[in-house]
């Protein structure tokens, strides 16, 4: 029973991380970004730590540090994809964003030494093309959507250092690492100019929903169904990302449907599938099942 609903708990995982491109948006008009992220991901990892306090004891000096080490990859990759969204729409920044589906294999490929076959450049080529339809204004980028490109660079990062590094038996205490190293760096680095928030409730409603349901809860539920999916299933219900924000930007934040944007965008999901059906390899055995 429980394997029937892995499938549907990831896409409604990439719904709610769709949809939160435009609350980010939105909430980031009220707050400094870095105060924003703090927030956010302190909040998380401190729901997480909460509920299953004892999960912390259990990692070794080596699980610390890798946990560490994703973190900040993870906490670069918020920044850039947060910093960018306030020069671009939502919508735009979801299909940038999963560019990461695309770059995964690559890194993978020149970090791990994995061969990267002709299907992955095929793919590439698609995305970059599709993105640069969506994106490109004349001969150049424009800054958002070059920070959030950055963002996704290092979001494919965190991905292959997290498949290296993880296993279903610590994957929740590393979860609580990662999203706190998220929240103490982006509060060190706005530190300087203090924490500035706003008391009102339209900031910290939304914001509560980000660290509690889009940060602790779906990281915590992708981490289920992925243990009980193939990879390839898993990662095709992923891509489903950036449609979902493409989606919402146009329903709630009301983005503009351009002919570049569908086009790109359909290029960009075409390649993000074509990746992830030619190179995903089936998903590694757990070394523990994970307790939550």
């Amino acid at each position: 029973m429980t394997r029937l609903l892995a499938l549907p708990s990831l896409v409604v995982v990439t719904a709610v991380w769709g949809a939160t491109f435009v609350v980010v948006k939105d909430v980031t008009e009220q707050a400094p970004p870095m105060d924003f992220l703090a927030v956010r991901f302190l909040l998380a990892a401190g729901v997480l730590a909460l509920w299953r306090p004892g999960r912390l004891l259990t990692l070794s000096r080596r699980q610390w540090a890798n946990g560490v080490v994703m973190g900040l990859l993870l906490g670069i990759a918020y920044m850039g994809q947060t910093f960018g969204q306030q020069y671009t729409s939502a919508s735009m920044s979801g299909f940038i964003t999963g560019m990461a589906v695309v770059f995964t294999p690559i890194i993978a490929g020149l970090l791990l030494r994995r061969r990267i076959g002709l299907s992955t450049w095929a793919a590439v080529a698609i995305a970059t093309a599709g993105l640069g339809i969506m994106t490109v204004r004349g001969f150049t980028i424009g800054l958002g959507e070059g920070l959030i490109l950055l963002g996704a660079l290092f979001f494919a990062l965190h991905v292959v250092a997290l498949s290296e590094w993880s296993t279903a038996g610590d994957a929740y205490a590393l979860t609580i690492v990662q999203l706190g190293v998220v929240g103490v760096l982006c509060l060190i680095l706005g530190a300087p100019n203090g924490l500035d928030v706003p008391g009102d409730r339209s900031f910290w409603i939304p914001v509560a929903g980000l660290a509690v349901i889009a940060t602790a809860g779906a990281y915590l539920v992708q981490t289920w169904a992925q243990a009980r999916l193939s990879a390839v299933v898993a990662a095709l219900a992923l891509t489903m990302e950036p449609v979902f924000a493409g989606v919402f930007g146009v329903l709630v934040d009301g983005d503009e449907i351009t002919v570049r944007i569908v086009l790109g965008g359909a290029l960009v999901v075409i390649a993000m599938a074509i990746t992830e059906i030619r190179t995903t390899t089936p998903a590694r055995i757990p070394e523990a099942q994970a307790e939550y």
